[in-house]
């Protein structure tokens, strides 16, 4: 059973119920104005970001000497989604700007994440820069700066991972408050200072991979994704109108939910199975046919990454699926030669998704193995996994993602030691699955004037999570299975249409006639170009007698 955190206290007119959800999202009252009509991100400063300024100017002057002096710049890309378009936005830029530049995304499998003296050796022979920018990688990449240096090559990084205590010897443009594409745009928006047009324009790129990324959609994130996705609803660019078409979603009509679950996965699925740098072309495209083509390949791509997925999911679900629940290790750690690095985040997600433990998932190497780790909610497991880093190559991420590079040989000893750490600093209490409620309501106050105050709140995510209500003694008129699965529920529940995905297991607990507690957001149903209120449940339980 789900722990209910009710976080503001029980109300039922609309500008009292707007209130809570101000002050749950820790919004102060100077701040609303801002947050419910978020500033031009085209205006944004370094102070607004988390930018230091001082790194900031050597980094800008240094490239605008590459520019004018038309050295040869390379701006070397990480391979997901945020870092492709980082990518796409920073090479554009400089391309705009006159600049001999091209892009350069390293092979997952043959170079692995980030920079590399191996990537290093391979963008000398074929480009010979005298300047690499990093994006979305390079805070942790000491060594291979220090390398790049040697062979004459400078190096700028932008990034927005966690800074480690050492990190490379050059010019930073840095913030953990952007993601990757933020950091580039943000550079790229000072870059443009006299073509804002086109700062705009990359404004588009700059949302998907800010969803993408999956940071906090709050402050300057909240900015580019409002401004980006009204970028995206008009963009000219003919690898998103592809990818669009080939998705089946109208372009004016693109939501959070559409760039996060259908857009990004396919930018993704070229990076984990093939080379990313097709996503690339794709974005970055100026021809329609050659647009087609590469979104049918990002399309074949993506549904080979979701088959494959399903396949090592079910291959490390079961290494624990046979033992008693209260012998599974605090931490999860699975591996196995099987497994293709190109998935092992998203299997590493799906098994804290069933067990709900922070999980690794190791693709064993010959000598060397790769790792993707993913936590739950209230542990950080970038430090966690940096208080073992004796046993690691490198270590990198955030608090809730994270990935490290291991030799072979230590992985028992590795997985020994991080399963006795995890018994002594997860606390059983965060091993329960709870839902965050931001205040009961009467079902009578879910009205349309309600659903569109809510509206303001948009889009969700990290940090801004969409509004969450409980009603208690409900009572069930109907329920019944759907979806091709029969793992969906829906429901009649006193005259409120309700629909319940994922929750069909509780088709058989819960019965008409039954009175039910219920958490659930507010959705509006259009179908044949009717539109009505419905409630999406997050949860439901019999009511108790409180």
């Amino acid at each position: 059973m789900k722990n209910w955190n009710i976080l503001g206290m029980s109300t039922n007119t609309v500008d009292d119920i707007i209130e809570v959800l101000l002050k749950n999202r820790g919004i102060a009252k100077k701040d609303r104005e801002v947050f419910l009509h978020p500033k031009d991100p085209v205006t944004l400063t370094p102070i607004d970001v988390g930018i230091n300024i001082k790194e900031l100017k050597r980094s800008f002057d240094r490239i605008q000497k590459a520019i004018k002096k038309k050295e040869s710049i390379v701006v070397y890309t990480d391979y997901d989604a945020d870092g492709i378009t980082a990518g796409a936005i920073l090479w554009e830029a400089l391309y705009e700007l006159g600049a001999r530049v091209m892009p350069y995304v390293p092979h997952r499998v043959d170079e692995g994440y980030g920079l590399s003296e191996k990537g290093i050796d391979r963008v000398q022979k074929e480009f010979d820069p005298t300047l690499i920018i990093t994006v979305d990688h390079g805070i942790t990449a000491v060594l291979p700066v220090a390398y790049a240096k040697k062979l004459g090559v400078d190096v700028v990084v932008t990034d927005h991972h966690v800074k480690p205590k050492e990190y490379p010897k050059c010019p930073l443009i840095h913030t953990t408050n952007l993601s990757g594409a933020g950091v580039s745009w943000f550079l790229v928006n000072m870059l443009l200072f006299k073509n804002k047009e086109k700062s705009r324009d990359l404004l588009a790129l700059c949302a998907i991979g800010t969803i993408a990324d999956m940071v906090p959609l709050v402050g300057a994130n909240r900015s580019i994704v409002v401004y980006g996705l009204k970028e995206l609803k008009k963009t000219k660019r003919f690898g998103i109108i592809a990818l669009l078409k080939d998705a089946g979603i109208t372009q004016d009509e693109i939501t959070t939910s559409d760039v996060s679950h259908v857009l990004a996965p396919r930018i993704n699925a070229m990076g984990r199975l093939e080379h990313a740098l097709d996503a690339l072309r794709l974005l970055c495209t100026k021809n329609a046919d050659r647009a087609t083509s590469l979104a049918q390949v990002l399309h074949i791509t993506n549904s080979e990454r979701q088959q494959l997925t399903i396949d090592t999911t079910l291959h490390a679900i079961n290494v624990y699926k046979k033992k008693d629940v209260k012998t599974i290790p605090k931490i999860l750690v699975v591996s196995d030669v099987s497994y293709n690095q190109g998935v092992i985040g998203l299997v590493a997600g799906k098994l804290v998704e069933e067990y709900y433990r922070p999980a690794i998932v190791i693709s064993v190497g010959e000598i060397i193995s790769k790792a993707s780790v993913r936590s739950i909610a209230g542990f950080d497991i970038i430090s966690f996994l940096r208080n073992h880093s004796s046993l690691l190559v490198d270590v990198g991420g955030h608090p809730m993602a994270a990935g490290f590079t291991i030799e072979t040989k230590n992985i028992k000893k590795f997985t020994k030691e991080v399963e006795g750490a995890a018994e002594k600093n997860i606390k059983e209490s965060q091993l329960v699955r709870s839902i965050t409620i931001d205040m009961e309501i009467p079902l009578s106050t879910i009205q349309s004037s309600l659903y569109e105050k809510i509206q303001d709140f948009a889009p969700f995510g990290l940090g801004n999570p969409e509004p969450v209500f409980a009603t208690r003694k409900v009572t069930v008129e109907s329920i019944r299975l759907i979806g091709a699965k029969q793992n969906h529920l829906k429901l009649k529940l006193s005259s409120f249409d309700a629909v319940g995905f994922g929750l069909g297991e509780l088709y058989g607990k819960i019965k008409q006639g039954m009175t039910v507690d219920v958490a659930y957001t507010i959705d509006m149903n259009t179908w044949n170009g009717n539109s009505t209120l419905q409630i999406k449940l997050r949860d439901l339980r019999p009511s108790t007698s409180e």
